[in-house]
């Protein structure tokens, strides 16, 4: 007879709504400029981030009651979708361009990215795949390999798009699952060097990126053309000092900064409510991050406890990529920051993976909420 369920993590859920609300509250402030201007709504894209947050909060609760376990059963089929659509994704008149990738699909302002999708799928594949073979981890060939083989072919498809950023995301989260699952310290260090290999490679062979790599080490080398970004960024972050200009007194949303509402969002953050309300959205990451990671060690097995640690992984690693893009720690890169850029997919996906792992959270025993 199955046990009954837990009550919800509290805390787990709040620090999720109160990230929600805050992005709701900046993609308004970060989007009313370009919105009022270019849609003749200020709210265009307020109303429509409600939207999918409406349907993303209905998911995830749904999703928090039901049981976990059915995510093992059908990560084969959810994996293989995932792989049909980002195949495709890469079919002219199927796929969609925005900004030089073919990331999206659908018609006219709605559409979905498979990439997002790919990486919640690839997490419970790989999940499941390590919590039938974690013995065998000792071996490469038969450990390893196969789940790095179907992670090469994943991540070789989202680089036709191409979209190098998902895909380091969704190939450093399996890293992570690998890595927690007992797998050989010398096998991580073979996998780095190839690693460092293709990177080098993928930057060589894509001119746009070798400007990332050059504007990110002197941004001022090129400040109008490679260097903008990152430029008006820190322009944004700077100013905000201790308390920030004020909720929506931002000045670089006025055309300086592009893309305020989705990949640039914190730079907005850290303008407006300056350092303390910068670090206040931090620590509900890290208070996401402290109950997700307590629910993967208090997981009644190891199905549960690799998917709430996968989930975590995917959220701390976009949390690290997209803050260091945005304060030029890193070469910028097309990165949303979780629960609070402007963007259906991403949302969407966010969401859905918080409502797996509160459900894991409802079978964790000793929960004091």
């Amino acid at each position: 007879m199955p046990k009954p369920l837990q009550p919800v993590d509290r805390i787990l859920f709040s620090a999720i709504i109160l990230l929600l609300i805050s992005g709701l509250l900046l993609v308004y402030s970060a989007s009313s400029v370009w919105a009022e201007y270019s849609q003749g709504d200020a709210f265009y894209f307020a109303k429509r981030q409600m939207i999918f947050a409406g349907a993303g909060v209905a998911m995830m609760i749904w999703l928090s009651r039901i049981d976990y376990w059915i995510w093992k059963r059908w990560a084969g089929v959810l994996l293989f979708i995932c792989f049909m659509l980002l195949i495709l994704v890469l079919i002219p008149g199927v796929g969609m361009v925005r900004g030089g990738a073919r990331s999206w699909i659908g018609a006219g302002a709605f559409s979905i990215q498979p990439s997002e999708f790919m990486k919640l799928g690839m997490i419970i594949f790989v999940s499941a795949y390590l919590s039938e073979r974690q013995k065998w981890l000792h071996s490469f060939k038969k450990g390893m390999l196969p789940a790095l083989l179907l992670l090469f072919f994943a991540f070789g498809l989202i680089m036709l798009q191409p979209d190098l950023g998902t895909g380091t995301v969704m190939a450093g989260t399996c890293m992570v699952l690998l890595f927690a699952a007992g797998a050989k310290i010398k096998y991580f260090v073979w996998l780095a060097l190839l690693g460092a290999g293709g990177f080098i490679g993928l930057i060589v062979s894509a001119p746009y990126r070798i400007k990332r790599i050059t504007s990110f080490l002197d941004p001022w080398s090129d400040p109008l053309g490679s260097g903008f970004q990152i430029i008006q960024s820190l322009y944004a972050v700077g100013p905000g000092g201790l308390f920030g200009l004020g909720f929506g007194e931002s000045r670089q949303k006025y055309y300086y900064l592009p893309e305020p509402q989705t990949d640039f969002i914190f730079a907005i953050l850290a303008e407006e409510t300056g350092f303390i309300g910068a670090g206040v959205v931090l620590i509900l990451f890290g208070v996401l991050l402290w109950r997700g990671m307590a629910t993967a060690l208090k997981s009644p097995d190891l199905f549960g406890a690799f998917l709430s640690a996968g989930i975590c992984g995917m959220i701390f690693l976009q949390v690290l990529i997209n803050v260091g893009v945005v304060t030029g720690l890193f070469p910028v890169t097309g990165i949303t920051l979780p629960f609070l850029s402007y963007g259906g997919s991403s949302l969407t996906l966010m969401l859905l993976a918080a409502g797996i792992m509160l459900n894991i959270s409802r079978h964790c025993a000793g929960w004091k909420t």
